[in-house]
């Protein structure tokens, strides 16, 4: 018995029609919004101006003007805060790495258990980010929190502040590096596992060692993961909200004010719509620069080879 497969004729223009939903979604999440911040970065829009805030007077880019005047207090203050980010980014990216390719490497020979294992290292990313900063935010609190707890134990001492003052950026970089961490391990895994075997056993034939190996073979042929995860991780960190709100709710000290805590302080604490919107644009030019940046390098780096 024969079966015939029908097949249903399909018109130019239905992939179009497959896509729209998507595209009509991509517009009201995030394209109104943008062009919507844009507006009220124009405008002087504050607390006098939130009920009917088309009436707005116009600001020209007055706003932009007070954001990157880094010799006045609004402008000095957000450029401290791009200098925190810029350092909490670069450590938890590079940390983040570090600990995910050392970890997909030990990983990637068989053993018992390894499963489990795996499993068990990808726990802190599949948790909610708000729950995740919330643990963290109680392990870290003075007194009978875990992590004094466990420093007393070994006699390391105990009692910190670890919410306040400098010990905050020391914070805020752990809790999110432990969140972060398990995602750089799997994407590396992955490109770890591309890796055909053949080349390191030919090269353990010819004398290479595990080092030689490592640098000769892993690093060339993990470079294209590698890229786009560096440059995932910076975008993530760099404009990460959820763990230093939640770690430190409105008082956030100033060794840890990340730039997106600023601009929502900036926005809402003050009612300074107009100008935080502004801060917010700056933010998303540089950060298309540094988008730009990398698929240039990336470009150029693939017609070299």
């Amino acid at each position: 018995m024969t079966t015939r497969s029908h097949r249903v004729p399909c018109g130019p223009s239905v992939p179009y029609l497959l896509l729209a939903p998507a595209v009509v979604f991509e517009v009201l999440v995030h394209l109104l919004p943008m062009l919507g911040g844009l507006w009220m970065s124009l405008h002087e829009l504050n607390q006098f101006f939130v009920r009917d805030w088309t009436s707005a007077p116009n600001a020209g880019l007055d706003n932009y003007r007070v954001a990157v005047d880094f010799d006045g207090a609004v402008g000095a203050e957000l450029l401290r805060s791009f200098g925190v980010t810029a350092a909490f980014s670069v450590l938890v990216v590079a940390l983040s790495f570090g600990l995910g390719l050392t970890a997909a490497t030990l990983l990637q020979r068989p053993f018992r258990g390894r499963l489990l294992v795996r499993g068990l290292f990808l726990v802190p990313y599949a948790l909610p980010v708000y729950t995740a900063a919330l643990v963290w935010k109680f392990m870290l609190d003075r007194g009978d929190g875990a992590v004094n707890a466990a420093l007393g134990a070994v006699g390391l001492g105990g009692g910190e502040f670890w919410l306040l003052g400098q010990n905050a950026f020391l914070s805020l970089v752990v809790t999110a590096v432990w969140r972060l961490w398990p995602f750089a391990f799997l994407a590396l895994m992955a490109g770890l596992q591309s890796i055909p075997a053949e080349l390191y056993d030919a090269a353990e034939v010819d004398g290479a060692g595990a080092a030689q190996r490592f640098r000769l073979i892993t690093l060339p042929l993990l470079r294209p993961v590698a890229r786009v995860l560096v440059l995932v991780l910076f975008l993530w960190t760099f404009n990460d909200f959820t763990v230093p709100y939640v770690l430190f709710d409105e008082s956030v000290p100033q060794a840890a004010n990340l730039i997106s805590v600023h601009v929502y302080q900036s926005s809402f604490l003050t009612w300074n719509f107009g100008l935080g919107a502004a801060m917010s644009t700056v933010l998303l030019l540089f950060l298309l620069v540094v988008v730009a940046l990398s698929l240039a390098l990336t470009s150029r780096s693939r017609r070299a080879t």
